[in-house]
């Protein structure tokens, strides 16, 4: 049986490499122009902000320096007390030739208070073309340039931005950067080599507000934990075309302790379970690293696998991290890692409570979640 999975665990890891090149060859659009004669699409990007990222002010500074002639950034947060509100002002007045706005919020009236803060940005900008973006992504100046020439076909609604983690002086956001930079984009690529993107992941996502409308608008989705994924798979279900962007983005993970780490990633794997209950099941294939090594205790004679094992999982991991993302490996931490994926994932089989931002909610089986009483 083990043997069996292993097999599957190669299979799914020659997808990988063929599903990143077929992504690479796909390549980016020249430009950011747009179908209409009259130039490129406005653009409002939106900042949720809830606190002090490690990095805030150079994160959000890179968003005010576009090379792109019309665009607009609003911020959401809860209350002016909130940490992240003189910095946000301070790049304001540093970049007051950037129309920008601060939105204030109040408590939210359900659970996801990203959502809410969204839904409040969407209705005061200026713009049909939203780059939603949180608080640790950092870009580079043609970042608008080139989301929106991916936009020139009037059919595509969503986006998703591919994301290179960037991880801070901690050991466990050294090794979740390298889970994210060399298996978690893999598992995307393959979807959409198969099927074709029907959701939206990570954290800078691309929408029309025409598409966002048409699925009943941020109200949809404010029940739900992993927003993301079901704004694309409602978004597709309603016929819009979904993508994965050619623009990466940083991910600036920062440092984390254990406590912390576990919790975030406890809490990705339990959501995980419940927006995409057959995937995650599917997820055992994903992570030949612990299979192969119960089959070699097992079965020591069978050694050759684990040299089978170790050639195609560095390859996948450099097609993903290096090829896609541009990304280090992180050689030395990757069996580690391995390991500790297939720990949580075997934890996410188990609860269905997560913390988030000093609350505790209840997961439920749709995929919707509520606070807990």
């Amino acid at each position: 049986m083990l043997l069996a999975l292993l097999v599957g665990s190669w299979v799914y890891l020659v997808m990988i490499v063929v599903a990143a090149r077929g992504w690479r060859s796909a390549g980016p659009l020249p430009d950011g122009r747009g179908s209409e004669d009259d130039g490129p699409p406005g653009v409002s990007i939106l900042k949720p902000l809830a606190g002090l990222d490690d990095g805030l002010e150079a994160n959000l500074r890179t968003f005010f320096t576009q090379d792109y002639p019309a665009f607009e950034i609003l911020f959401a947060v809860r209350t002016r007390e909130d940490p992240a509100v003189p910095v946000v002002e301070r790049l304001r007045a540093e970049f007051a030739h950037i129309p920008s706005q601060f939105i204030f919020t109040g408590e939210p009236p359900y659970p996801n208070a990203k959502v809410y803060s969204l839904d409040r940005m969407m209705a005061a900008a200026a713009h049909d073309l939203l780059v939603m973006s949180d608080s640790d992504i950092r870009v580079d100046r043609t970042m608008l340039t080139s989301v929106a020439a991916e936009f020139s076909d009037p059919k595509v609604g969503v986006a998703t931005c591919p994301y290179r983690a960037i991880a801070g002086a901690s050991l466990w956001s050294q090794l979740e950067a390298v889970g994210m930079n060399t298996e978690f984009f893999g598992g995307v690529v393959v979807a959409r080599m198969l099927e074709g993107m029907r959701f939206a992941v990570g954290p800078t996502i691309v929408a029309r507000r025409q598409a966002l409308q048409a699925i009943g608008g941020f109200d949809r989705l404010k029940d739900y934990l992993a927003e993301d994924f079901v704004m694309g798979q409602f978004a597709a279900e309603a016929g819009w075309g979904v993508i994965l962007s050619s623009y990466v983005v940083q991910h600036r993970i920062g440092s984390e302790s254990w406590a912390k780490n576990a919790a975030h990633r406890l809490r990705w794997a339990r959501s995980t379970r419940r927006s995409r209950p057959a995937g995650y099941v599917g997820q055992l294939f994903t992570n030949p690293t612990p299979i192969a090594l119960a089959l070699s205790i097992i079965a020591p004679q069978w050694w050759p696998q684990l040299v089978v094992t170790g050639v195609l999982r560095a390859l996948a991991a450099w097609m993903v991290a290096r090829q896609m993302l541009g990304a280090r490996v992180g050689w030395g931490l990757l069996i580690p890692q391995d390991l500790l994926s297939f720990a949580f994932w075997v934890a996410g089989f188990f609860g269905n409570s997560i913390d988030w931002r000093g609350r505790r909610y209840r997961l439920h089986s749709d995929g919707t979640f509520s606070l807990e009483k």
